[in-house]
């Protein structure tokens, strides 16, 4: 059995080592004085200076930034409501309603870049920043619905019926009731399609228009004539920036529930 562990555990490290090993050798590139990825010459800010100077880093960050937030929220929105909507579904509309949700997960993500490409283009819809709006909320809604989906499942509907039989409007009961217990599933379902929608490539590179470039796109564009340790800077930023939304996600649930866990009991 103690044998069993340590093999366990020799395992897990050598895991962890394989996934992370390439972000920290890149993080700290970063920081490298000079160009060279072989030879460290110094501890150097100049890489962020620099990024932060350069005007098609910035424009591909804000466009980045805007297109995620308003996905997210736009999905948050649309996900949460058809949450609330699938939970008071008959048994075999609601299997039928979740089995088509997962597909969009299960699909690769270049049948759906090229599936919603060909839908704009046969609508004649010029592809621009707002093409890829659309896309990204998409693709992101599954996402929030199954993070919703959960914590609705457990409360179930009791609470939205009890409140309606003491006098209050559905409307009342959904905004005063409902929502506050959805609210850990639905921050969690936002952060993930914010990360979800920082994190695309293909489906934004097939649904963005001539001139739009976010993070992505950009670095895609630079491989072809050589990275600069810009991209290094910026790639630590999007890393850590990400680890800290995912964080938030797993904590902020779990401190909500334990509340709520401690406010029953007592």
């Amino acid at each position: 059995m103690k044998k069993n562990r340590v093999v366990n555990r020799i395992y897990l490290i050598l895991i962890i080592i394989f996934l992370y090993a390439p972000i920290l050798t890149l993080m700290v590139l970063s920081f490298n004085n000079g160009k060279s990825m072989g030879k460290w010459t110094g501890f150097s800010l100049h890489w962020y200076a620099e990024m932060f100077r350069d005007d098609t880093i910035m424009e591909a960050l804000r466009n980045t930034l805007v297109i995620a937030l308003i996905a997210s929220v736009a999905s948050t929105v649309i996900g949460t409501a058809a949450t609330v909507a699938i939970q008071r579904m008959r048994p075999r509309s609601r299997n039928a309603l979740l089995a088509a949700n997962n597909v969009p997960l299960l699909n690769a993500d270049i049948v759906t870049g090229i599936s919603l490409m060909l839908m704009f283009v046969a609508f004649v819809v010029t592809l621009s920043m707002g093409t890829v709006i659309l896309a990204h909320i998409t693709f992101c809604i599954p996402y929030v619905i199954l993070s919703v989906l959960p914590r609705a499942r457990e409360i179930g509907n009791s609470s939205y019926e009890a409140a309606l039989d003491l006098g209050a409007t559905p409307v009342y009961a959904f905004f005063k009731v409902t929502l506050p217990e959805l609210k850990p599933g639905i921050i969690s379902g936002f952060l993930l399609a914010f990360t979800m929608s920082v994190d695309d490539f293909i489906v934004t590179h097939f649904t963005r228009g001539a001139g739009v470039n976010t993070l992505s796109t950009m670095i895609y564009g630079m491989v072809k004539i050589g990275i600069r340790p810009t991209i290094y800077a910026l790639s630590t930023i999007v890393f850590l920036t990400v680890l800290v939304l995912l964080i938030i996600a797993n904590v902020v649930p779990a401190r909500a529930e334990k509340k709520r866990r401690e406010g029953t009991h007592a």
